[in-house]
């Protein structure tokens, strides 16, 4: 002590240990080693998983290089893993890549969350693959998809989908379609599921819509602005018409930023926990959560039923911690509830659609009108109505003067044709539609070109596709062109389509056999004014 004293004075009496500086997450290692980890552990976000030995031979190397070999000091083992593990705190960085990439997208904070006063103000929508196996067809079985929106203000699930794995545009569409209609109720649903019964003023609002009379619990929005992200399916032409011809603006979120539509992202979350796991045939979200053969025990229709009863029973009349009434602060409201309340104060405007309407949420194709009809993807579309317009232009300053064709991809049957003299819609059907024994989408037709052109045959040749198809699926009991087949049967199955009318005229036209089953179209759509189906 001594010679501290005569060295350094009085400091050097003092007790060295109380005057060490060290902060809680990283003590006393160097501050450039600091600095080179959390540099590493940033890098992380974009890369596969890894351990915190390759973290912590890639800092050391940075600082090898920054700072000169063993100029830095260097740390134990030991503390070196403690100090990587209390840097990565809350980063993920040696766990999932997904989240990880998931949280490095998040807004700096503080941020605010998406917020609507009013119900349809904000509406987000998108689709997820569902963790339930489904029947197809003749035992074939597969992953859904389940296509949602949801009301930000009232966290209402305003309609939902179900459909093999491809989710189309017209899904999309069609999906528009189904929030503006009342969900009607279904055989053998109890009546406490009704609208009447629940806190929905269901008189007040009967006097201005008389379709909710036979309607279930779930109310009836309609939509401002939708939320989407940048996916094929919600920036293509056909839904982006839907939205215009509806008078829906369409907000793209950001690429790369799920937080841009948050809401609808945890609502999948929450429908995995308290619905997806509760039904057979629940495979999990990966194949470490996967039970030992799982089998597909329900068919979408049914799992579709059975999702719908869910959201009327379960998920409008479960209180949601994201939804408090400033004059009852300690009370979580349930989604019907929130609706209840600010439909009082914003008021109810139904839209109806018609058959029509319908036809218009439909993609469309621009084509000119020829002596044998219309060509779509080597397809020939004719009928005798289109005998005066055969050659001639459309009239409408658009696309060269071209026909403006509207087609159903899962039904390529029948098209719809604008008649811009007339009016209204000229139901066309395919000159060969005898020559196939079942409707088929337009995947299936693919297929059998993709068919024909691996045998050297010409692709192009209708006549020879059309064989191809019908010979497709026939063949569906066994083979690989088993599941293409099931795929068809089970998306020409769901409802939410436009009924093909068939004018006499054209089904003589078509028509070589009374047996036929490709002249009419097996599914109807809810009909807004007269509460059945078409």
């Amino acid at each position: 002590m001594r010679l501290r004293w005569r060295d350094e004075g009085v400091w050097g009496l003092v007790d060295r240990r109380a005057a060490r500086l060290s902060l809680p997450s990283t003590g006393r290692v160097d501050e450039r080693l600091v600095e080179a980890l959390i540099e590493v552990l940033a890098s992380q976000e974009d890369k596969s998983t890894g351990t915190r030995n390759r973290a912590m031979r890639q800092a050391e190397q940075l600082v090898a290089e920054r700072h000169g070999e063993g100029v830095v000091p260097m740390p134990s083992r030991a503390t070196l893993y403690r100090l990587v593990k209390a840097l990565a705190e809350g980063r993920h960085s040696f766990d999932a890549a997904t989240t990880r990439r998931s949280q490095a997208r998040r807004p700096e904070a503080p941020f605010t969350p998406t917020m609507a006063a009013r119900p349809g103000e904000v509406v987000q929508i998108d689709t997820t693959p569902l963790d339930v196996l489904a029947v197809l067809d003749d035992g074939v079985t597969g992953r859904v998809e389940l296509t949602i929106a949801v009301d930000i203000a009232s966290r209402t699930i305003c309609a939902a989908i179900l459909r093999p794995a491809g989710t189309k545009a017209v899904d999309a569409a069609l999906l528009l379609a189904r929030i503006l209609v009342p969900e009607p109720m279904r055989p053998g649903w109890a009546d406490a599921l009704r609208m009447s019964a629940s806190l929905i003023p269901h008189a007040r609002l009967m006097s201005i819509d008389a379709r909710l009379e036979h309607a279930a619990a779930k109310p009836v929005i309609v939509p401002d602005t939708i939320v989407v992200d940048r996916g094929r399916v919600f920036i293509s032409d056909t839904f982006i018409a839907a939205c215009r011809s509806l008078g829906v603006s369409v907000q793209p979120a950001r690429p790369a930023t799920p937080t841009d539509k948050g809401v609808v992202e945890r609502t999948f979350s929450s429908i995995n926990t308290l619905f997806c796991q509760h039904v057979s045939g629940y495979v999990g979200s990966n194949a470490t959560r996967r039970g030992q053969d799982v089998e597909a025990v329900w068919t979408i229709a049914e799992l579709a039923d059975l999702f719908q009863e869910w959201v009327i029973a379960c998920w409008q009349t479960r209180p949601h911690d994201g939804l408090r009434s400033p004059f009852l602060p300690g009370r979580a409201l349930s989604p019907n509830d929130v609706f209840a309340l600010m439909v009082s104060r914003s008021g109810h405007l139904p839209v109806c659609l018609s058959g029509d309407d319908y036809i218009e949420l439909l993609p469309v194709e621009w084509r000119k009108i020829n002596d044998y009809g219309i060509t779509i993807d080597y397809r020939t579309y004719d009928c005798r109505e289109l005998g005066t317009y055969r050659r001639q232009p459309s009239g409408v300053d658009v696309k060269g003067n071209l026909w403006e064709v509207h087609h159903d991809p899962y039904d390529l049957s029948h098209v719809w044709v604008r008649d811009t003299r007339a009016g209204g819609w000229i139901t066309v059907p395919w000159t060969r539609l005898g020559t196939v024994s079942a409707p088929f989408a337009d995947f299936t037709w693919r297929h059998a070109r993709s068919l024909l052109a691996a045998r050297g045959a010409d692709a192009t040749d209708e006549g020879a596709i059309a064989a191809a198809v019908e010979d497709l699926l026939t063949r569906a009991g066994a083979g690989p062109d088993r599941r293409i087949a099931a795929r068809t049967r089970a998306a020409s199955a769901l409802p939410g389509r436009p009924v093909a009318e068939i004018s006499p005229e054209s089904a003589e036209e078509t028509e070589p056999d009374d047996d036929a089953v490709g002249k009419v179209i097996p599914f109807g759509v809810f009909d807004a004014f007269t509460g059945g189906s078409r």
